[in-house]
């Protein structure tokens, strides 16, 4: 059994190509997981394993490893920096303790980083900060540490200086001991030599040495009184003050180095054994009741507590189904039986493993702390919580965003549609940001997802994983209806015709909700008009014309109605009568309270080179953005821009050629806003002949 305290469960995640994959290959290295470190612009990067990460070079999937350093255990997710796979990262910093976040020393905090840290924020994820490719031109250890300050709102603390700048870059000075180190140019990371201190750093590594202390010793006011005094803080009591700050993320111990050339990833290696916190140190999971709302119970980290666990990944490959877990408390033995508390059904634990990217080893027992995969579960998704037959529980559950784009899809061939069926079933557990719904007019397939790259990887796996040969439709966008009036009305639904009859009267008020309310129901009756059992049957059917609004049948956002009287007939009135009158008031009102259509607006980041700043702001105009800040950095200018979804469509290419191929971008949803009357009525006109002709088929 490996003692808890030498656990740590860390993810590395940072913005598209700031060098995640390639830190992870150079700490499997160091820990002599690998032998040979594979590079991603080869396409042999460990953790990245599918056919579609090693041709893009991109990180699609999470993926887990564990290795030892110094008598620690790391558990390591190396997780995705594309936007549209940011589910990945959210799911990945459920279940971890700690992570390294990885930023580019010429690019700075980009986009993605910041969406990264807000995720990382929000589950109150310890990090340390690690600013990598220091070796390239535009590099500069100390801007980035003043954007972390100001973009992020962070407070990093310099615990390294770099000896040289870009191709000069050979070495670091460590802060905390003065220690020098110095690689050689073999690229071996363990090529390197402990030197003075260039003579031309020593008042900078003063000033910055006093710094760090100053800010360590505030977590610990006796440490703090005795240095007012005058007295100089041992090593070990600055690195316990580290230790509480990055705790409790007031502080973020901030490295840099080259990972491609192996300089500096040791340091990041001792800094997560010294600063970032073993699983009994982070607040533990809150338990929930049935409803998702805190009950006041925790899952204690503890191998004495009852067993809890919660599947945070799904992964299908050819050796059958992968649930990822990560264990809060108690032990897990094979041969187990465990209660899935979400489906209520049990299942035995038959096989359990321990990942190394996509190989696997076999374990026959797993604790509190572990991060481990079992083989072959039946019905656990994503957000599960499996617990002790004996002490059924349930851990906080994952939200996932709701998908924006959608395409149609249709297999070339009769054979292909069992196919699909099966292959898509396995994709949705794998990633619950992507959806499946099939046109029941139509019978086509309509695969929904968070992006164009996301949907475009979803096609790609089918026709290459599963061999699905696909016709693939133009992408569509998620638009919505909702209503900007307050409409006072009555409905009454009659129906007298032989046997017992139907009655339900309602008098009701419908208008807008805040935008992100949803469907609020209300009811004020009073004296008894419309008895109370059947409130749940007139809200139940209010909500279920929600699915499809008066203009162009697309689903309703944001309506708040308020039922304030009615009448009820003490034979006729049933549960029934009153779902169907508010059925025909939905449809009766709907018209009237000034329906529109809304688009989803999306938070788009463009990184531009200097000379392309005019086109890359004007043909964002032309695609009706609304321009939000430019930020000028070292090697080009950074805009954020509110821009529609449906005029981003095919955008990478058009700002590829803008920039000469140096521009890069980043968007995700921000919220939905009033289309324009022109756009509107476009939308509508398209959408009733598609509905037409899928009746036609």
């Amino acid at each position: 059994m490996t003692e808890l305290a030498l656990y740590r469960n860390i993810g590395i995640f940072a913005h598209v190509d700031a060098g995640k994959t390639t830190t992870t290959e150079r700490i499997l290295k160091l820990t002599g997981k690998i032998h040979k470190t594979g590079e991603v612009h080869d396409g042999a990067a460990t953790t990245d394993f599918m056919d579609q990460e090693q041709e893009r070079g991109i990180t699609i999937q999470s993926a887990a490893t564990t290795c030892f350093w110094k008598d620690h255990r790391f558990n390591i997710i190396d997780t995705p920096g594309h936007v549209d796979f940011t589910v990945e990262v959210y799911r990945s910093l459920k279940v971890l303790d700690g992570g390294v976040g990885v930023f580019c020393g010429s690019g700075g905090v980009e986009p993605q980083s910041e969406t990264n840290w807000r995720y990382a924020n929000d589950s109150e994820v310890a990090r340390i900060i690690f600013v990598n490719k220091l070796d390239r031109m535009g590099a500069d250890f100390l801007r980035v540490v003043g954007q972390v300050e100001k973009v992020l709102g962070a407070n990093p603390l310099v615990m390294v200086l770099p000896i040289g700048v870009e191709e000069e870059f050979k070495g670091l000075v460590d802060l905390l001991t003065r220690t020098a180190y110095v690689w050689d140019e073999t690229g071996l990371p363990e090529n390197y030599e402990v030197v003075d201190i260039p003579a031309d750093m020593v008042d900078m590594v003063e000033e910055y040495r006093e710094k760090l202390i100053e800010t360590a010793i505030e977590q610990d006011d006796d440490v703090m009184e005795a240095y007012l005094e005058g007295e100089e803080p041992s090593i070990e009591d600055i690195k316990r003050c580290i230790r509480i700050g990055t705790r409790t993320m007031e502080i973020f111990p901030t490295y840099c180095g080259s990972a491609f050339k192996n300089k500096g990833v040791q340091l990041i290696l001792d800094a997560v054994v010294d600063y970032l916190p073993s699983p009994t140190e982070v607040d533990p999971q809150p338990l929930t009741d049935e409803e998702g709302e805190p009950n006041g119970e925790f899952a204690l980290v503890s191998v004495d507590e009852p067993f809890r666990a919660l599947a945070f990944k799904i992964m299908d490959d050819r050796f059958g189904a992968l649930t990822f877990v990560r264990v809060y408390s108690g032990v897990l033995n094979k041969g187990d039986t465990i209660l899935n508390s979400y489906t209520g059904k049990t299942e035995r634990v038959g096989r359990m493993v321990e990942m190394h990217a996509d190989e696997r080893n076999e374990i026959d027992r797993a604790q509190a702390g572990d991060i481990i995969a079992i083989v072959g579960m039946k019905n656990v998704q994503t957000g599960h919580t499996l617990c002790s037959v004996k002490y059924p529980c349930t851990l906080e559950p994952m939200i996932f965003p709701e998908p924006v784009i959608s395409i149609a899809v249709s297999p070339k061939d009769k054979g292909g549609s069992e196919k699909m069926g099966i292959a898509i079933g396995k994709m949705i557990a794998e990633d619950p940001s992507f959806r499946v719904e099939t046109d029941e007019d139509s019978g086509e397939t309509i695969l929904k997802g968070m992006g164009e790259l996301h949907l475009d990887i979803k096609v790609d796996i089918l026709n290459r994983t599963y061999g699905v040969d696909l016709v693939v439709g133009e992408p569509q966008v998620a638009y919505r209806e909702t209503i900007t009036q307050q409409v006072d009305d009555s409905y009454t639904h009659k129906k007298q015709s032989g046997g017992s009859g139907q009655f339900g009267k309602i008098d009701y008020k419908l208008g807008p909700a805040e935008p992100g309310e949803g469907f609020i129901f209300t009811s004020t009756v009073v004296g008894g008009n419309v008895p109370k059992e059947f409130f749940p049957a007139i809200e139940k059917g209010f909500k279920g014309m929600m699915t499809q609004g008066p203009l162009a049948g697309f689903p309703v956002l944001d309506v708040a109605i308020e039922l304030y009287d009615g009448g009820f007939h003490a034979v006729d009135s049933s549960a029934v009568a009153f779902e169907l009158a508010s059925r025909g008031a939905f449809r009766q009102s709907m018209p009237k309270a000034g329906p529109q259509i809304i688009e989803p607006i999306m938070n788009v980041d463009v990184f531009t080179p200097d000379d392309h700043v005019g086109d890359v702001i004007g043909d964002l105009n032309r695609r009706r953005g609304m321009i939000k800040s430019q930020e000028a950095g070292v090697t080009g200018v950074r805009i954020k821009a509110d821009v529609p979804l449906s005029e981003m469509f095919g955008y990478i290419g058009s700002l590829r050629t803008m920039t000469s191929g140096r521009g890069q971008f980043s968007m995700e949803f921000a919220h939905y806003l009033p289309c324009p009357n022109s756009v509107a009525e476009k939308v509508i006109i398209e959408e009733k002949a598609r509905q037409e002709a899928k009746k036609k088929k």
